[in-house]
């Protein structure tokens, strides 16, 4: 497994195309949520993943201060479902965090993450603020991890 952190202009097109295919795969055909994958923020971030085997088997985007919320904030959380129980997920959120302090310094970080995933979450020490909203069909929380 090798990790990457990588600007939209650093990604070669089977970079992008293999985080294309993994984020389809799981949010648009596992999840059934049919929404437009290609937001136009992808030039904007960071793209940080794993690959193992020549395949994007975890991934997150990163954005700084503004370019999503006011604060530094992270999306697109995915971890392909044949590495799920090897707690993948654990260690790229743990990474995503290192990231962007070693991008940011030590900063208040902001996402919008699924509803179910807020004990996930919680366990890196993010709260929950403001009230839950639902996004393309799917109950979300904004959740916040101070400095």
């Amino acid at each position: 497994m090798k990790w990457f952190l990588k600007t939209f202009d650093q990604l070669s097109l089977n970079e992008f195309y293999s985080i294309l295919k993994l984020r389809i795969d799981i949010f648009v055909v596992e999840q059934n949520c049919p929404y437009p994958e290609l937001d136009n923020k992808d030039q904007l971030a960071y793209h940080f993943y794993c690959i193992y085997n020549n395949e994007v088997i975890a991934y997150t985007r990163i954005f700084k201060p503004g370019d999503y919320y006011k604060e530094v904030a992270f999306g697109r959380v995915v971890v392909h479902k044949n590495f799920r129980k090897q707690e993948l997920g654990k260690k790229l959120i743990n990474k995503t965090i290192e990231e962007i302090y070693n991008l940011f310094g030590k900063t208040t970080i902001k996402i919008g993450g699924q509803t179910y995933l807020k004990k996930f979450y919680k366990s890196f020490g993010f709260q929950q603020i403001g009230e839950g909203y639902i996004e393309d069909g799917i109950p979300h929380i904004h959740m916040i991890l101070h400095k």
